[in-house]
């Protein structure tokens, strides 16, 4: 290597040394300048933080100390506590905000822990080597510790408030809103009062801080935590605009925490519903595997129902269950959503394939039937059924591949369960989805009842029977059981024509 190469890189070494510096100790600086709550001299936090006269909604900030509040940072994660830690030592404010303060004062613990500071997320990156940015709409910062993620945002600030410091990249000072004044973009960063303003639920808008380990309520949410309820910050119909996903977050919320919803909160929920259309489909559904999967199944379900959402997100559904309230897709409906509430509470393995099959089993067993009627063999009607029902689902909640092919096969399975016929039950045993498929059949005949329920009990003793008793069961079938197998084609030999 020439003494030129290593003078050079040894140049860039110490250029990108300096520019670190400048970059980090720079931040300090405006951040200092920009009113931390943290004293440069002591490290102490000399005064609470406080809305701006007349420029905030939020009523007076209140401030719970260390000996007011059962956090413990025994309860918190180590990972979030480093985070927290590493902020504050590199000059910034960093405190565990929403969820996981809430649920620590109710006792429960807490999912995942998040994290807000009034670092950009390109300096957060500065801080942490194993960090990474994601999000366009939310510019956020993931702190990796191996299988746990700390998520890291900046203070949320204002769509009209002032511009954003020098150093911020002009792309990242912008907010875009569609006609319907949802948010589709969001990168106005703020203060911590701002911040506060833009969270959705009042029992959401707490912080925790490692300065003084006390908790600051912005917007009453301990009083609200205390009359278990679920309000939203601001006017309500404006903040189900900004997001329509807050509807469902409400229903989840109120449900999960054994809450009800304050009716300013809920009185605009079946007129906006709608707007949940707007929503990208692949986020509806991750929303809507949480309110199914996350114990409640059941209760979400009603509750979506009484307030017209399961309207905009299974129309096929609610079609059915308008006509017929309390009928057969109800009955599957509520059954399967209570069989999973309970594995759930066991702790046993649950998949959005089974929910979403018995959801949507009688709207494709309906349009089958249209469909045989019209002429088409069983098969064939089956098979476009699903694909039909399937495709106009897409346009709401995007399923992924993975479950809308299980789905199909708990379908499928159905109608060859009816046919039992030599060896064909044995050979309906060793298909992979013939677990899922005998669990759906069994739901079916409690919700419908009649020779389901006969058919669900034969197969119920043929699993679990040895060699000898299965062909017995088989032979018990009378005319039913008797295989003639597959229907040859005769040959005709062809006559020899005159003159051969």
């Amino acid at each position: 290597m020439s003494l030129r190469v290593v003078f050079v890189r040894r140049i860039i070494i110490i250029s990108r040394v300096l520019d670190f510096c400048r970059r980090t100790f720079g931040t300090k600086t405006k951040a200092t300048k920009a009113g931390h709550p943290k004293s440069k001299a002591a490290g102490k936090v000399t005064q609470t933080p406080r809305p701006a006269a007349g420029a905030s909604l939020l009523p007076q900030v209140q401030r719970l100390s260390r000996d007011q509040h059962a956090i413990s940072r025994k309860d918190i994660s180590p990972n979030a506590l480093k985070v927290l830690y590493r902020l504050k030592d590199a000059g910034f404010d960093a405190y565990l905000v929403g969820g996981c303060i809430r649920d620590l004062l109710l006792g429960i613990k807490p999912k995942d822990f998040d994290v807000v500071t009034n670092a950009k997320p390109e300096q957060v990156k500065q801080v942490f080597r194993n960090c990474r940015l994601i999000g366009r709409r939310f510019r956020l910062a993931h702190v990796v510790f191996g299988r746990e993620v700390i998520e890291v945002a900046t203070f949320r600030g204002h769509h009209s408030g002032s511009e954003d410091e020098d150093d911020t990249a002009p792309k990242l000072k912008t907010a875009s809103l569609s006609d319907h004044g949802q948010i589709l973009r969001d990168n106005v960063y703020g203060t911590i009062e701002e911040d506060a303003e833009r969270r959705d639920f009042t029992i959401n808008a707490l912080y925790y801080s490692v300065n003084d380990f006390s908790v600051y309520d912005f917007a009453n949410g301990i009083p609200a935590i205390a009359e278990r309820k679920i309000e939203l910050i601001g006017d309500p119909e404006t903040r189900y605009r900004e997001d329509p996903v807050r509807i469902l977050r409400a229903i989840r919320f109120a449900t999960k925490l054994n809450m009800h919803i304050a009716p300013a909160t809920a009185a605009p929920i079946p007129q906006l519903a709608v707007m949940l259309k707007n929503i990208p489909p692949p986020r509806l559904f991750d929303e809507l595997v949480k309110l199914l999967l996350a114990g409640k199944a059941f209760d979400n379900f009603m509750l979506m129902r009484d307030t017209r959402v399961l309207k905009q997100l299974l129309p096929q559904l609610d079609k059915l269950l308008k006509q017929e309230p309390e009928g057969k897709a109800f009955q599957l409906a509520t059954k399967a959503l209570q069989n999973t509430d309970a594995r759930v509470d066991a702790d046993k393995p649950v998949t959005p394939a089974f929910i979403f099959a018995a959801l949507l089993w009688y709207p494709v067993e309906l349009r089958s039937q249209t469909l045989v009627t019209d002429g088409l063999s069983e098969i064939d009607a089956m098979n476009i059924a699903m694909t039909e029902v399937l495709d106009d689902i897409q346009r709401t909640i995007a399923i992924p591949k993975r479950f809308t092919l299980a789905m199909r096969d708990i379908w499928a399975l159905q109608s060859r369960l009816t046919k039992r016929a030599g060896r064909r039950a044995f050979k309906l045993l060793e298909q992979p989805k013939f677990r899922g498929a005998f669990d759906f059949l069994q739901l079916r005949a409690e919700a419908e009842g009649g020779s389901l329920i006969e058919l669900a009990q034969w197969w119920e003793r043929f699993q679990f029977a040895d060699e000898p008793d299965r062909l017995q069961l088989i032979n018990q079938l009378g005319k039913d059981g008797i295989d003639k197998g597959p229907r040859r084609r005769r040959t005709y030999k062809r006559k020899p024509t005159a003159g051969q």
